[in-house]
């Protein structure tokens, strides 16, 4: 648990007023059986929030730079370049950008039924739900080198369908390929205690103690560790140290020094931040960082 005072601490970078849009143009890239794998690129400023949204396709996120967070009703799943969210059909998103970003999303035809990237009946029940994977090299190259002229343009050509077909079915193999991390952190659907969680995300270093949130949110103590329990299946404290992993990761994709994420997590020195990491993930944050690009 971090020593230092309990005052709120500065972010690392000053923050503007959130941008928040609706979902952009997902329509323009409908993916079908002839076209069963589409991509779409948006350049995202850094506190822009992509409202809710569903859509009959599944779906998966990552930033060729910047870092952005998926959030779901049931949790909220970070994804720096080194990571990616798979997001099943028919389920509510929203898309929240950290650090400013060159988002890369991919939209995968679905038989009704079916579930994952063409992966066997028996291994689909893991892609019924989101998950975190990790991007490898070769995941990164295919996934950029795939078309984001959206419907509204002239159509491809016979030679560019053929292309994207090839390349689709390498991203396919990459992705069932990736492995799954646990990267995602619970959400509860208490309306009080999702706002404590929602403003530890935001500002994780800020109080270390659960009294001191509370008061920030008109609930006791007591009745938060309940909720906590009751929701979640944990405590207070190994639920903040997830929120406080993610947040240490979208601050290593921008290459901030460990000094400094340690301070505005609020531990009191680098030490103690590597020791949480240690304890929490099994190694240290060189290796826990490392799988970026």
């Amino acid at each position: 648990m971090p020593s230092r005072p309990s005052s709120p601490t500065k972010p690392a970078s000053a923050r503007r007023e959130r941008l928040r849009v609706g979902p952009l143009t997902p329509h323009l890239f409908e993916p079908r059986r002839e076209r069963p794998l589409r991509a779409k690129a948006t350049h995202f400023r850094a506190d822009t929030e992509v409202l809710p949204h569903r859509h009959p396709w599944a779906q998966l996120s990552f930033s060729a730079s910047g870092v952005v967070r998926v959030t779901v009703q049931s949790g909220t799943y970070l994804a720096p370049p080194s990571r990616a969210v798979w997001v099943p059909p028919g389920v509510e998103h929203a898309v929240t950008v950290v650090e400013e970003a060159d988002l890369r999303t991919l939209y995968f035809y679905q038989p009704e039924g079916q579930a994952g990237p063409g992966v066997r009946a028996t291994d689909q029940a893991a892609w019924r739900g989101c998950r975190v994977l990790e991007v490898s090299d070769l995941l990164r190259a295919l996934v950029l080198e795939l078309s984001i002229t959206p419907d509204d343009r002239a159509p491809p050509d016979a030679a560019a369908l053929a292309r994207e077909r090839l390349i689709g079915a390498l991203v396919l193999d990459e992705i069932r390929r990736a492995p799954a991390l646990a990267m995602g952190v619970p959400l509860p659907q208490d309306k009080r205690l999702r706002a404590l969680c929602e403003a530890v995300l935001e500002h994780p270093g800020r109080h270390a103690t659960l009294d001191q949130w509370a008061a920030n949110v008109g609930a006791s103590t007591r009745t938060l560790a309940r909720l906590f329990r009751d929701e979640l299946g944990t405590s207070f404290g190994a639920w903040r140290q997830q929120a406080q992993l993610a947040r240490a990761l979208a601050l290593a994709a921008r290459r901030t020094p460990i000094g400094l994420i340690a301070e505005e997590l609020g531990y009191a020195s680098p030490s103690a931040f590597s020791a949480m990491v240690r304890r929490a993930v099994g190694a240290p944050p060189s290796r826990f960082f490392a799988a970026g690009p």
